[in-house]
């Protein structure tokens, strides 16, 4: 869900977790469920929840809802499902620009869906009906969009469980998912068979976290269940008696760890999480695989292979400049930006024979792919980012264009950059749709290198046409576009389209007489063909706002600048 609804997050986790295990290379997910979504929600207001699902292991997303617009193309909002979906279709506003967004979000699942989702931590999960995985809260960021730590993990329910073998100290699965340690759940009840299970795999070399169970559940076999049990956990954890501190225990060619400071520090049934010190550091005894400094990046690493690939996106809603470590050596780091398509090669990082370290730069909510392939014969020590100069700033006036049909006028000078929802003409403050910004510009100074143009503050995407030449689509930040190639010495055109959200025309005709449903029953002007008899210009299925409802800022409030890196 993404607004209004309910918190189902773990959802991600579990369903992404049986698919690796399993060997599911494509994981799908209804997306973007929204309750009183209201057409408020957009490409830019999406791109963070959008990064987050492909981090928790979600790599195919099924839209909620593409809704079928059965009314003629002047009926617009049009049909919705009720108060429910995030209204993914042909009549929103963006829609004729959000082709930036598709191939985003194509770019990002063509390749999340290639390799083995790399992951050290395997919690089991009780023998209970029905059961919802929730991992240790000290293993996630945030509250609602929950991200792993540096430690990647899966939720493995007994059913798949009993597929499992040692191979190289890792459990393993037919489906070559692989992990380096097992976590026992908090629990009192657990079956012989998967004790046995349990014990087979560190026998054979395992590494097993976690407290003995105290009973096995029901009555069958009872009591001689209960004394097999014992014996076994005698076996197993060296004695049913809970040691002080964390106790490290070797059984066959395996370890166990236990102790009664696992239950001191338990957290959603599982041992507490820490990255640097305690149980879950001291029983993987590696590095984590992915860290950041300030610790605010996201990431999913995927090994495709001899490749690795991480995805990593900037969780916060400001710039970031964070020192990333990946538990990679060896081999070349490369940026993959999927906003874009660019990939070069990083030119500045260090290998420390275990971790490659290296410096992002990150914008608002924005992602790489790090991909990690060939010998590292790039290294030069150039910054992986160039510094950016201001070139000029396209202040003063500029044309403005709006669609008529919309309530807009044909054409108006905005003396300087506005907010339409500020403007005391009607038709602009209630204007929803495109509107076309026209410029004419002298660029007088040769230019070295590339050159971008920023366009600062959109509401809510944009078009960019210079000198003829269609640029594509500006959605998320940071807002800029390359023109390199476009550009001319002297004098240029510019053509910026804008379009904003639904919101604020519905609620201008909030203020006019309803001819709309009511009573869930179509009008009769629809239903018998005639002309319309309000001077509306939205038609919807569900209202959603009501006349004093909050407008929306609205439109190209830049600066816009001319830059060069």
């Amino acid at each position: 869900w993404s607004l209004g609804g309910f918190n189902t997050t773990f959802s991600a986790v579990e369903g992404s977790s049986l698919a690796h295990i399993k060997g599911q290379n494509i994981v799908p997910a209804e997306a973007f469920t929204a309750h009183l979504d209201g057409w408020r929600q957009h490409p830019a207001s999406m791109k963070n929840q959008t990064d987050w699902a492909f981090a928790a292991g979600i790599n195919r997303m099924v839209y909620h809802t593409f809704q079928h617009q059965s009314l003629p193309d002047s009926l617009r909002p049009g049909m919705t499902m009720g108060p429910y979906g995030v209204h993914w279709d042909r009549n929103q506003t963006w829609w004729p620009y959000v082709g930036g967004y598709h191939t985003y979000v194509s770019r990002c699942q063509y390749l999340l869906q290639q390799g083995k989702p790399v992951a050290d931590v395997l919690y089991l999960t009780p023998e209970e009906a029905p059961f919802v995985f929730r991992a240790p809260k000290s293993a996630l960021y945030g509250d609602t969009l929950i991200d792993k730590r540096g430690y990647s993990f899966d939720a493995c329910p007994p059913s798949l469980f009993y597929a499992a073998s040692v191979k190289d100290g890792k459990i393993v699965f037919p489906s070559g998912a692989s992990y380096r340690i097992m976590v026992l759940p908090h629990f009192k009840t657990m079956t012989i068979a998967y004790l046995e299970k349990i014990k087979s795999l560190v026998d054979a070399g395992a590494v097993l976290v976690g407290l003995p169970p105290e009973n096995t559940p029901g009555l069958t076999g009872y009591p001689e269940s209960e004394n097999k049990l014992k014996a076994m956990i005698n076996e197993l954890w060296g004695r049913d008696a809970v040691e002080n501190g964390l106790v490290k225990h070797k059984f066959g060619k395996g370890t166990v760890f236990t102790g009664n400071e696992i239950a001191r520090n338990e957290d959603n049934l599982y041992p507490c999480y820490d990255l640097t010190s305690g149980i879950l550091a001291d029983s993987l005894g590696i590095c984590p695989d992915f860290t950041s400094s300030p610790d605010v990046i996201r990431y999913i690493h995927e090994k495709v292979k001899d490749i690795d690939i991480y995805f990593v996106s900037n969780r916060t809603e400001k710039d970031v400049e964070a020192e990333c470590s990946f538990r990679v050596s060896g081999k070349q780091p490369q940026l993959w930006n999927p906003v874009t398509g660019e990939t070069r090669y990083l030119t500045s990082f260090t290998d420390n024979g275990t971790v490659t370290t290296l410096k992002l730069l990150f914008d608002t909510t924005q992602s790489y792919f790090i991909v990690f392939a060939g010998k590292p014969d790039h290294r030069t020590g150039e910054p992986n980012f160039s510094d950016k100069a201001d070139l000029m700033t396209l202040g003063g006036s500029w044309n403005v264009s709006f669609n008529p049909l919309w309530g807009g006028p044909d054409s108006v000078e905005f003396k300087e950059l506005s907010d339409w929802s500020l403007s005391e003409v009607e038709g602009i403050r209630y204007y929803s749709g495109t509107a076309v910004y026209n410029k004419l510009f002298d660029l007088s100074e040769p230019v070295n290198g590339r050159v971008y143009l920023n366009l600062g503050n959109v509401k809510n995407i944009a078009k960019v046409t210079l000198n003829g030449h269609d640029l594509g689509t500006v959605w998320s930040a940071p807002w800029e576009i390359e023109i390199t190639d476009a550009l001319t010495s002297g004098e240029n055109k510019l053509r910026i389209e804008v379009a904003n959200l639904w919101v604020n025309r519905l609620i201008g005709d909030e203020q006019l007489p309803d001819d709309g449903i009511v009573g869930e029953q179509w009008p009769q002007w629809l239903i018998n063909g005639e002309k319309r008899p309000s001077s509306r210009y939205t038609f919807t299925t569900y209202k959603h706002y009501s006349a004093d409802s909050p407008l929306m800022p609205s439109g190209l409030l830049g600066p816009v600048k001319i830059i060069s890196k």
